[in-house]
């Protein structure tokens, strides 16, 4: 085994002792950290994700309601017209592309999984608008399945100021945690990170002394 191996077997060890009193920290904080996003079911859940991008979940809260009061399923939402969908979605930023990718999307359910949300990464992957990130958040908290890491900007800002990584790229990024962090915790780790990046870890101007990390945290900001 090389130096250079020895090196970073060392390093690895250190951080997985570090997130493993940080994760005790967070569990003490938020023991019940949960998805922000109401919804009902699996397929509410994916609609309200996909909205999410470039927006706040708050905002989101607001117009699902009445968009799945008009389109409680991929049936009914499959065969929307596009301006009636844009006209739903309006609030939630970037609205045209949206619906558009909500509209394809719900066709590919109907044509595909007989109009079910999938639980399998691959399969959510298979949808237009679904990256890694909406697959996550579905497969966490509509079927409880731990299959990644969810990687928004709180988690990734927060990992980087907590030396998890260095990777700037989500998918990296969650590669890096998933090697840190025990499977059992992957689900509520992301709600956790989100939490405390909503409350004193912000972007701009973290408020670290009102933080339960202060005496772990490296503080490596940007």
């Amino acid at each position: 085994m090389s130096d250079e191996t020895q090196r970073q077997g060392r390093e690895q060890h250190a951080k997985k002792k570090q997130a493993q009193k940080i994760l005790r920290i967070l569990k003490r904080v938020y023991p019940d950290a949960d998805c922000a996003l109401h919804h009902k079911n699996p397929f509410e859940l994916l609609v309200a994700t996909m909205l999410s991008a470039q927006s706040t979940d708050k905002q989101i809260n607001k117009l699902t309601p009445a968009l799945f009061a008009r389109f409680p399923d991929a049936r009914s939402m499959s065969k929307a017209s596009l301006p009636e969908l844009e006209k739903l979605v309006y609030s939630s930023g970037f609205y045209k592309n949206k619906a558009k990718n909500l509209l394809a999307m719900s066709k590919r359910l109907c044509e595909a999984y007989d109009c079910q949300v999938p639980d399998r990464m691959e399969d959510l992957l298979s949808l237009p608008g679904v990256a890694r990130k909406t697959a996550n958040v579905v497969l966490g908290n509509a079927f409880h399945k731990a299959v990644g890491i969810v990687v928004d900007t709180h988690v990734g800002r927060i990992a980087r100021r907590l030396g998890w990584t260095r990777e700037k790229d989500p998918v990296k990024v969650e590669k890096d945690l998933m090697a840190l962090i025990p499977k059992s915790k992957w689900i509520w780790i992301s709600h956790a990170l989100i939490h405390l990046g909503r409350g004193p870890c912000q972007a701009r101007k973290p408020h670290c002394m009102e933080c339960p990390l202060e005496k772990v945290c490296p503080k490596i900001l940007d």
